[in-house]
């Protein structure tokens, strides 16, 4: 009962931290030349010793799943493929250009809408594309996102011989009735042939994505969900709540809150999934991400390497992750900067030659600092600071809900002259978002709904 209450307390509208300051707080654009000099220094400071991480958005969908909230365009007409790419290529072609040696490239993430709506023939254009002229650094980790549906045995080796060994299948729920309501319908017989296609390709990982908290979706579905997933056995699992957010996304209006479970009554289907998870010998990684003991995402725990940007969870941290596609986010680490979200205007900037960049953000000093306090805590659920930290200042003003929190069991504050550290419990784990909005300046005011989705 003490836990229902406090979920029913504090299941609020707040951010998901995938960035700091989050996208709406946005508000010290940077222009072409801001862009530019904060990529050339980002990428001076740690081109040799970290490499680069780059994320390239493909929109396009044959159909819409009615759960999903990402930029994407329905169309059957494939003649879309190859014009796109290679406006990739051309923005692409304008970081190169600001780039005094060749890129280590660490990091290649495909995400969508469906890269595997695209032809394996394309991704090869663009794979090469991307990697002619720059350098593959020793231990890159290439992965892509693939729709069961549309990822074939000649994507999967097409890419395995560009280098990409990590695939992550949306799966989001296997029973019919959910997978009818979201419009994604797909046999559990249809992702087991995709994960076997992929283990004797040669794959080292493969990702579930699972979401809890879709439109009738019970505790028996995701039972049943979870047991056909313990069947296929992937090295990660990234267990999502469902965002509703249908002032954004407008296919979420296809179902309305009536259909979708809530408050104590989610989070129990987030609890049973979890306790499935660990008789499983999946440990957890950060929130809402699970991985088998031998999976490098689980040995970042221990060394301290975890590391959260847009593309998620990664064992594997650069200061500059370029993003390319239309609605794409780049961070040099002080400054954000995303894409057109219109794929007419992002095609039109690119070929102005200009960064196809619409809104973005400069960090303060202060916004640095802040940002790394909530990712360590977004990672490791613990951070410290000293008298002299901005956080100091955060902690003294929210000290009076920090403490009750503690009195929850939610969180464990430690304040003195010498050590100032917060550790959030095993409870707290689910109110994390909510300790990190205590922690965030940007929130003094009252978060207005319609800005963010929940937090449980």
């Amino acid at each position: 009962m003490i836990k229902d209450n406090l979920i029913k307390k504090y299941n609020v509208p707040g951010p998901r931290y995938t960035s700091y300051p989050t996208v709406p707080h946005w508000v010290n654009n940077p222009n072409q030349e801001d862009w530019k000099r904060e990529i050339k220094k980002t990428f001076e400071l740690s081109n040799s010793s970290e490499g680069i991480s780059i994320y390239i958005h493909l929109p396009y969908c044959e159909s819409l799943c009615t759960f999903c909230g990402c930029n994407m365009r329905v169309s059957r007409n494939h003649k879309v493929e190859l014009p796109y790419i290679q406006t990739v290529l051309d923005e692409w072609a304008l970081y190169m250009s600001t780039f005094d040696e060749k890129p280590n490239i660490k990091e290649i993430h495909l995400g969508g809408g469906t890269p595997t709506y695209f032809s394996s023939a394309n991704l090869t254009k663009l794979i090469n594309g991307i990697c002619d002229g720059a350098n593959i650094a020793e231990g890159h980790e290439f992965s892509f996102e693939g729709h069961p549906k549309s990822t074939t045995r000649e994507h999967l080796q097409t890419l395995f011989d560009l280098g990409f060994e990590r695939v992550s299948l949306g799966i989001q729920d296997f029973d019919p009735k959910v997978q009818e309501i979201i419009n994604r319908v797909q046999p559990f017989e249809m992702v087991e042939q995709v994960v076997k296609n992929a283990r004797e390709v040669g794959y080292k990982s493969v990702n579930f994505d699972l979401i809890y908290g879709l439109p009738l979706q019970t505790m028996d579905s995701v039972v049943g969900t979870i047991e056909l997933t313990k069947k296929l056995r992937p090295d990660r699992i990234a267990f999502y709540s469902y965002a509703h957010v249908p002032w954004e996304a407008g296919s979420q209006r296809k179902f309305t809150e009536a259909d979708l479970p809530k408050d104590s009554e989610k989070r129990a289907l987030y609890d049973k999934g979890k306790a499935m998870f660990y008789e499983m010998n999946y440990g957890e990684i950060g929130m809402d991400h699970f991985a088998l003991p031998e999976d490098p995402l689980f040995k970042a725990i221990d060394n301290n390497t975890l590391h959260r940007n847009f593309m998620g969870y990664t064992a594997n941290s650069t200061q500059l992750m370029v993003g390319l596609g239309v609605s794409a986010i780049s961070d040099s680490w002080e400054c954000f900067a995303q894409n057109s979200k219109n794929i007419g205007e992002y095609k039109e900037l690119v070929e102005k030659g200009v960064f196809p960049i619409v809104k973005g953000h400069v960090l303060t000093d202060t916004e640095v600092n802040s940002r790394q306090h909530i990712l360590n805590l977004m990672c490791h659920f613990y951070t410290e600071w000293n008298k002299d930290d901005f956080l100091e200042t955060r902690v003294q003003k929210a000290l009076p809900k920090l403490q009750l929190m503690q009195e929850e069991g939610i969180l464990e504050l430690t304040l003195g002259e010498d050590e100032n550290t917060l550790q959030v419990t095993e409870l707290g784990k689910i109110f994390v978002r909510n300790i990190c909005m205590l922690l965030d300046p940007k929130l003094d005011g009252e978060v207005r709904e319609k800005m963010f989705s929940k937090t449980i």
